[in-house]
């Protein structure tokens, strides 16, 4: 077990407790689907959306193309197994520790358990939980996607991507994962009117870093949002 606890003034040990914030509303529930071996999302009434990780990676594909030559195909799909199998282990004990749950590193390995206490300190700054998980659309962007977590991070309404790396990135590559964010955000204030006041990626590394990444509502609207919005433009002309 993992020690993210704080003592208590009888000297026990106990476990941080965040607060869940709850709409006292549901959002739309969302179905996927794969077209021509792109994942949509169908919305209640009957509308298709490419997913918005489907649609930021898909700019990527000749680099991802060229990368799986260079290395082999091989190596490349070990890789990419790995990559995956770590990426959905963390996020499954980030999202229960969230939870509350006191058993949110039971079954992991060492290592990953020991990359999630690398930003455990920062996702201690998240409370008054919105949502984790979600999937939502916007229709004004005509996308739709899961987000990992809407939530205060600082005191502040956030967008919050957790991410897993093998290496540190510079902040230019972090630019596809604010996009993203900015998406989601864009889906959340369509539903809910409650503005967004910043993204957030927390980064966590298989060589032993943290890196924290935030963009304020300016550039949210302003830069994240149009770019996002050519991205999909050039999704639909590629596949209509």
């Amino acid at each position: 077990m993992a020690e993210n606890f704080s003592i208590n003034n009888n000297g026990v040990k106990k476990q941080k407790q965040f607060v869940h914030d709850m709409l006292m509303f549901e959002l739309p529930k969302l179905t996927r689907t794969l077209i021509n071996g792109n994942r949509f999302y169908s919305t209640p009434d009957g509308k298709k959306y490419p997913s918005i990780t489907t649609v930021v990676g898909f700019h990527k594909k000749q680099n991802i193309l060229a990368w799986r030559r260079r290395v082999g195909e091989e190596e490349a799909n070990r890789i990419s197994r790995e990559s995956a199998s770590r990426g959905t282990k963390i996020h499954t004990m980030c999202e229960n520790y969230l939870k509350n749950k006191p058993d949110y590193t039971d079954g992991h390995e060492d290592e990953h358990i020991s990359m999630f206490n690398q930003f455990q300190s920062a996702v201690d700054r998240i409370n008054n939980i919105k949502c984790q998980e979600m999937s939502l659309y916007s229709d004004q962007l005509a996308v739709a996607g899961t987000v990992d977590c809407i939530a205060e991070f600082d005191g502040k309404l956030s967008v919050i991507d957790f991410k897993t790396k093998r290496r540190e990135i510079k902040p230019e590559w972090a630019e596809d994962h604010f996009m993203q964010c900015a998406g989601y955000g864009t889906m959340w204030e369509e539903h809910t009117k409650l503005p967004i006041e910043q993204l957030v990626v927390l980064v966590t590394t298989a060589t032993g870093n943290c890196q924290i990444f935030i963009e304020d509502k300016d550039s949210y609207k302003n830069i994240r949002v149009p770019q996002l919005q050519s991205l999909i433009n050039e999704f639909n002309s590629a596949n209509n």
